[in-house]
């Protein structure tokens, strides 16, 4: 399917599918990651607040709690309140020098006022020591305290002349030497109560056991109950930890706490509640903003994509039009794409593979040519051979008829000359085959050589060696036998004492190498330099027959320049002629 699309549909659909949309995905999840963790965040520091306030709040309780507890061994207070005084004079002297209380309040910040409620209609109330009424016999804080040997935190909310309405601890003293009890109110400033949870980000409040708030962010709130507050949820059946409500249609977020004061039994709940809306709002922008900076750089980005593959695909039209030009047969034609991308590199492929395509045709018609030449030169080899063949079965039986006239008259060396010559002349008529095995090669230039003898005789001798792994290679005819008679010819002629002629055939790798050697006159170089030139001149005389030119032409086009004759010659010393047949090239 994607093979038919065009490459620059291909590179955008590419970088929609693995770059533009991933990464929005990726950022819509980063932005969600990091929306979680600000709520994380925002949650874990609300509960570390709160964790805080617990701390403080039971800093602040111990004051109270530690004065309450050397209060019950006070017997200044046991003297003054369980005292019947007979006149106001004496109530009052008796007020004067008890200053217990005082004492505590001025010496610690945290405590508001100290009570004490005992029975003894003699006390008059000055706001410490209080006289106990069926009235304040009533109330639960009494009713509790003295039902209870532990001390209890509540916020005093009575109808008093002068109300406390504070957070308070409320315990029972007893006076062992008069066996009655009392009821101590120790109560806490509320200045530092709201002063604590002033500072929090959050709505954040405390509330006693019976759900009244004691301290809040807003004072506003302090003396009213949770249920009193229209938040929607029973702000008293929430247990500890971190809860998510709606809070008047807003997201919400509840972190609630407890605390046991020291020694007492009530227990104070520490609530702080924030809306999502304002810890996400930072994030939403930060994210927004992100986002949009994805967004425009993805654009961008794919904005460079299209440009890149429109000037991409130009370039790949211009490339495809010269192939089209090239397949119409212009082999003229130049790729002009600079650059040194993939494309200019293609581009510059283009060229090269357009001019070894010329070269390979100019090859190939110089090999048809050169093709031609060898047919031309076998055909004219065949014509000259015709030309000896006029009644060839006449010429065998004159031979045979006088090798046998020879032999019955005793000359049996003059009958095996006959014999020789006759096999010499059928091999040579036989020579319009293509390739011949280099036995039989061997055998006509063995013939050749003994008709020779007989004609020199000490004049000439000769050696033949041949590898008896290449007796069955295939050589193209008459390549060795001009070679020879060439080193007999030109040896017994210009050397008066005779001339010796060596064979040797000899595989040396991928190749055959067939060497003829003679220890003749030799050639001058002038001469030697005119003997090469002459093997590879395009032109032979009419008087030449099969020589060292038509040999290495043979060659040449049949194996390559490689493998053409290789003539070396020192005046006076003798001449080497050699060539190789290449066993890889089908030679076997």
């Amino acid at each position: 399917m994607t093979n038919n699309l065009k490459l620059k549909h291909k590179l955008i659909i590419s970088y929609l599918v693995v770059v533009m949309i991933p990464v929005l995905l990726v950022g819509g999840g980063v932005v969600s990651y990091f929306r979680a963790q600000a709520m994380e965040r925002a949650i874990a520091q609300t509960t570390n607040n709160v964790q805080k306030i617990k701390t403080q709040l039971s800093n602040i309780m111990r004051m109270p709690n530690d004065v309450s507890n050397t209060l019950l061994m006070d017997k200044s207070l046991e003297k003054v309140a369980s005292t019947h005084y007979p006149s106001v004079l004496e109530l009052t002297k008796a007020y004067l020098s008890f200053d217990s209380f005082h004492r505590y309040i001025n010496m610690y910040r945290e405590i508001a006022e100290i009570r004490f409620y005992y029975r003894n209609p003699t006390l008059i109330n000055n706001l410490e020591l209080v006289p106990v009424d069926a009235k304040i016999e009533s109330t639960n804080w009494y009713r509790e305290a003295m039902e209870s040997r532990r001390a209890i935190w509540q916020y005093i909310d009575d109808e008093e002349e002068i109300p406390i309405r504070k957070l308070s601890l409320v315990r029972q003293v007893n006076f062992p030497e008069t066996h009655t009890s009392g009821v101590l109110i120790v109560s806490l400033d509320q200045e530092e109560l709201n002063r604590m949870l002033r500072q929090e980000p959050f709505e954040t409040l405390i509330a006693d056991e019976r759900g009244y708030i004691v301290a809040a962010k807003n004072p506003a709130l302090v003396g009213s109950t949770l249920n009193d507050l229209d938040y929607g949820v029973n702000l008293n059946e929430q247990g500890k930890g971190a809860h998510k409500l709606d809070i008047h249609g807003e997201s919400s977020y509840m972190i609630v706490d407890q605390l046991m004061p020291e020694a007492g039994t009530s227990i104070l709940k520490i609530v702080s509640i924030f809306d999502t809306a304002s810890i996400m709002e930072d994030a939403n922008k930060v994210s927004f903003i992100g986002l949009l900076i994805i967004f425009l750089v993805l654009i961008i980005a794919l904005f460079f994509v299209y440009i890149v593959s429109f000037l991409t695909t130009n370039r790949l039209l211009q490339l495809s039009r010269q192939f089209n030009r090239l397949a119409l047969g212009n082999m003229n034609v130049v790729s002009r794409i600079d650059g040194n991308d993939e494309i200019g590199q293609l581009s510059r492929q283009f060229n090269y593979m357009v001019d070894s395509i010329r070269q390979l045709m100019d090859q190939i018609v110089e090999k048809t040519e050169q093709n031609n030449t060898l047919e031309l030169a076998q055909r004219e080899i065949k014509l000259k051979m015709m030309a000896s063949q006029i009644n060839p079965h006449f010429l065998f039986n004159a031979l045979e008829s006088i090798r046998m006239n020879a032999h019955m008259k005793g000359d049996k060396e003059i009958a095996n000359v006959v014999r020789l010559l006759g096999k010499l002349m059928r091999k040579n008529l036989e020579v319009g085959r293509e390739q011949t095995p280099l036995k039989e090669e061997i055998e006509m230039v063995r013939s050749y050589l003994e008709i020779q003898k007989f004609r020199y005789e000490d004049r000439l001798s000769f050696e033949v060696k041949v590898d008896p792994a290449a007796s069955h290679m295939m050589i193209p005819p008459l390549v060795i036998q001009p070679l020879v008679e060439n080193a007999v010819v030109h040896g017994v002629e210009g050397k008066i004492e005779g001339v010796h002629v060596q064979l040797t055939v000899e595989l040396c790798g991928p190749a055959m190498r067939v060497t003829v050697q003679d220890d003749g006159l030799g050639m001058t170089p002038e001469r030697l330099a005119e003997v090469i030139q002459s093997t590879v001149n395009p032109e032979e005389s009419e008087q030449k027959r099969i020589g060292l030119r038509n040999v290495h032409q043979r060659l040449v086009l049949s194996f390559g320049e490689e493998h053409g004759l290789v003539i070396a010659s020192e005046y006076g010393q003798g001449t080497r002629i050699s060539f190789t047949v290449p066993i890889l090239n089908g030679a076997v």
